[in-house]
């Protein structure tokens, strides 16, 4: 037993100074903790130090989904497509009269468009629907709010994040370009032509009976000119497009840059002011 007791005494020791060797100096884990900051400090930093730097995001990143107010129809697409319905809107209707003759027109009248981004899941159906190209993906992120409530923005605030979507990425190196939809042309019709005689061989026309009384039958009468020409539509006349007021854009664009908008915005901001105000303009 007492050969056993010194055994284990010895052993002992012996594991206290593997665990001394292995400690090493006092200090030594914050010397190396110490070498390792210091080599990283030395290094180029690889990271985005967010917020002070703003991340490249690709033009495709689902960010938020932005509204372009002049392409909506209200045709409530949208709205019905949504898996969360998450999107509403409020029209109402306006008569207007024709501009050349005939009846006035009723045109629906956008008055609310808004999206509860607590409720949307950002599957983009909305966006994959619209026939009319009024909605867009954004890269903006930055429209968090302390209040859930307020996480429904209007659509000012969507009109706002349509001026910061990127144009599409160039094409690949050997990439084909995508095919044109060309407007097909109406087909014209053939004008009628004056009868010619059968050649040798051929059937002869069947003539029209001869009327009862001993009248002769009246010659057949000549084409009208809606047959023999084609009816085609007036094309409806293009918006006229409005150059804005110089003076309107150069002052929005000032007083908004001085509030700390954001470039892009404030310039979207400023023309849309500029355009309003050579409209007025024009109309007297």
């Amino acid at each position: 037993m007492a050969l056993d007791a010194r055994q284990e005494v010895g052993s002992g020791a012996a594991r206290s100074d593997e665990a001394r060797r292995r400690r090493g100096l006092p200090g030594s884990g914050l010397i190396k903790g110490l070498g390792v900051t210091l080599k990283h400090m030395l290094q180029r930093s690889i990271t985005q130090e967010y917020p002070d730097e703003k991340p490249n995001l690709p033009p495709r990143s689902r960010g938020v989904i932005a509204l372009k107010q002049e392409n909506c129809t209200v045709c409530w697409k949208c709205s019905r497509e949504c898996p969360d319905w998450c999107i509403y809107i409020e029209s109402h209707k306006e008569t207007h009269p024709p501009a050349s003759g005939g009846r006035p027109r009723s045109v629906k009248v956008l008055d609310r468009f808004a999206i509860d981004y607590a409720l949307c899941m950002y599957c983009g159906i909305c966006v994959e629907v619209c026939p009319f190209d009024a909605l867009f993906w954004a890269p903006d992120f930055e429209y968090a709010e302390y209040d859930i409530v307020e996480m429904t923005h209007e659509k000012e605030r969507l009109e706002e994040w349509t001026y910061k979507v990127l144009p599409p990425p160039p094409l690949e190196e050997g990439a084909e370009p995508p095919a044109e939809v060309e407007a097909e042309a109406p087909a014209e019709i053939a004008p009628a032509s004056a009868p010619t005689q059968p050649a040798a061989g051929d059937v002869a026309p069947v003539a029209p009976p001869q009327a009862t009384g001993g009248a002769a039958a009246s010659p057949p009468a000549a084409p009208s000119a809606a047959v023999a020409a084609p009816a085609t539509a007036a094309p409806a006349a293009a918006p006229d497009h409005v150059e804005p007021d110089q003076e309107t854009l150069d002052r929005v664009l000032a007083e908004e840059l001085a509030k700390g908008t954001d470039r892009r915005v404030a310039e979207g901001r400023a023309r849309a002011a500029g355009v309003r105000a050579a409209r007025r303009k024009a109309g007297g």
